[in-house]
């Protein structure tokens, strides 16, 4: 999807950059046609790891996190 490079992680649950190098080729490619996706993969991810590992709500996910 997106091609940057992060210089810091913003939580401990946001995956590193070998992480998702190792990750991404299990994920869906971007399709040929059809609307192209707006949110970043990477994110979603963080997100997910964040709820998975703080037992929080949606509710109580960071505002930075992509809807």
């Amino acid at each position: 999807m997106t091609g940057f490079e992060r210089r810091a992680k913003r939580y401990p649950t946001d995956l590193t950059d070998e992480e998702w190098r190792v990750i991404q080729p299990f994920l869906p490619s971007v399709p040929k046609r059809g609307r192209k996706p707006t949110t970043d993969l990477r994110e979603v991810l963080d997100a997910l790891r964040h709820l998975a590992r703080t037992g929080g709500g949606w509710w109580m996910l960071p505002n930075d996190f992509p809807p």
